[in-house]
């Protein structure tokens, strides 16, 4: 039997993670955060002290380490048993992620990973490449973007939620170099998936881009 599967795609702060969780609450599906597989491993990869240019090494990382999702209302990940979901959302590792991501022999070894997630009644899967590389036969795909200045703001409205200094125009900065960063890369560039549907949340609300995702799907 053919398993369904939702893919969202789109760049860092676009609210793919809280939109992609609650649909698939919704219709009850399987879900897939790819973006926490690379964040996990960037994890990983400072805590070991390994240098950025060492592939070889990131990639035996990624081949030993074992992850673990809870998809409730807040997304929790285990790396190797131990909960490291705090670690995930810093600037550190997010950029980190976004260097290792760009190797082909990396992505490789990831991509079965993902790939294992597709079971039935259905998987909702967040990333960037989702709808592009990694299930291209997807029932339905989604391309989700904001403004850099829209996603920084939400970023930096974050992190001063949680008592965390926060530098606007740096977060900023930041975001626009890490587009520029996974739209070049060479393998997986982040684009909008051919067939998929584009929506801007720039002037939308979570709920909003929520409907409409699980519309797409229902009428399908």
């Amino acid at each position: 039997m053919q398993v369904p599967v939702l893919t969202i795609d789109g760049p860092s702060g676009a609210g793919k993670g809280t939109v992609s969780r609650a649909v698939a609450k919704i219709l009850g599906w399987n879900y897939l955060d790819s973006g926490s597989i690379y964040r996990s491993l960037a994890v990983s990869v400072l805590k070991s002290g390994l240098e950025l240019s060492d592939v070889t090494a990131i990639c035996r990382v990624a081949e030993a380490m074992s992850l673990e999702f809870d998809c409730g209302d807040e997304l929790i990940v285990k790396l190797d048993g131990i909960d490291i979901t705090s670690q995930l959302g810093t600037e550190t590792t997010g950029n980190t992620a976004s260097v290792i991501a760009a190797y082909p022999e990396v992505r490789a070894v990831l991509l079965q990973k993902q790939k294992d997630f597709q079971r039935l009644p259905g998987l909702v899967a967040d990333g960037r490449d989702m709808g592009s590389v990694v299930f291209q036969d997807a029932k339905i795909k989604v391309y989700l973007t904001a403004s850099a200045e829209e996603r920084a703001l939400r970023r930096y409205k974050q992190l001063i939620e949680k008592g965390i200094d926060a530098n606007l125009p740096q977060i900023t900065r930041e975001i626009e170099e890490r587009d520029f960063r996974d739209q070049q890369r060479a393998t997986a560039p982040l684009t909008v998936p051919e067939g998929a549907h584009y929506i801007d949340s720039s002037s939308l609300t979570i709920q909003q881009v929520i409907d409409q995702v699980v519309n797409l799907v229902n009428s399908d």
